[in-house]
């Protein structure tokens, strides 16, 4: 089956543009760079990286970064925009890079969209030095519990409230928004934790970042029902227990 990036890889660059929606430069763009404030990163893997942006922002701050997505229309765009870059098709789930190969690996609303979300995270471990870093940033579980509904609104269009339904059991449903339509996941926070440590990472940090910046109406509806967390993941350093 199809997920649904192929089809909407044109409307999707149209959406993002070359900076990305409110949601990535008010929310997600200030939290997953502050975690990488001055610190020094020698590689980076950038998994699902779309048409590049986030590797831009990497590279604009010195990171050396290979970027993968398994969506061509999405690598030949991050291409035409940075030709200098390094974008290859590849899957999450089976990297072609060797153990111990990056220092940073980076999954920047990622794992909802990929199935065996084991694999990939199994594979995220398998290419990362002792002591390196994975940053997620990741729908949060109680929204994807609600995405195939979203909000429940009155005959005026308020909304009353966010539903969250069926919340422990593992399932997709179609994302549709901007002419976009893809697979989204739907997963307990429990699962994604619990694959995260059997791989052998360790929790280093954990946020439900908040908006920087926004008309009142989006700020107030999304500290009603927030999208976004980010975790930061690293492996223990060699030799240890």
């Amino acid at each position: 089956m199809s997920n649904g990036w192929d089809d909407s890889a044109s409307a999707w660059i149209a959406k993002m543009g070359d900076h990305g929606d409110w949601s990535r430069q008010a929310i997600l763009d200030p939290a997953m760079l502050a975690r990488l404030h001055e610190r020094r990163f020698e590689r980076a893997l950038d998994i699902g990286c779309g048409e590049g942006r986030f590797c831009r922002l990497l590279k604009d701050r010195g990171v050396s970064t290979i970027c993968i997505d398994t969506t061509s229309a999405l690598i030949e765009r991050a291409k035409l925009l940075d030709t200098g870059g390094d974008y290859q098709i590849a899957s999450a789930e089976m990297l072609p890079f060797a153990d111990a190969t990056f220092d940073l690996v980076i999954s920047y609303l990622t794992l909802v969209d990929i199935d065996d979300y084991r694999a990939a995270i199994d594979e995220m471990a398998r290419v990362l030095k002792p002591s390196g870093t994975v940053l997620i940033a990741n729908l949060t579980s109680f929204n994807t519990a609600g995405l195939s509904t979203g909000w429940i609104k009155d005959d005026q269009g308020r909304r009353l409230h966010y539903p969250v339904d069926r919340y422990l059991d593992e399932s997709f449903c179609w994302g549709e928004w901007a002419d976009i339509r893809v697979k989204q996941w739907h997963r307990p926070l429990r699962a994604y934790f619990s694959a995260l440590l059997q791989s052998g990472l360790e929790l280093a940090f954990f946020d439900e970042p908040e908006p920087q910046s926004g008309e009142p109406d989006r700020l107030s509806a999304y500290r009603r029902a927030p999208w976004f967390l980010i975790m930061e993941w690293r492996r223990p350093p060699a030799g240890s227990s």
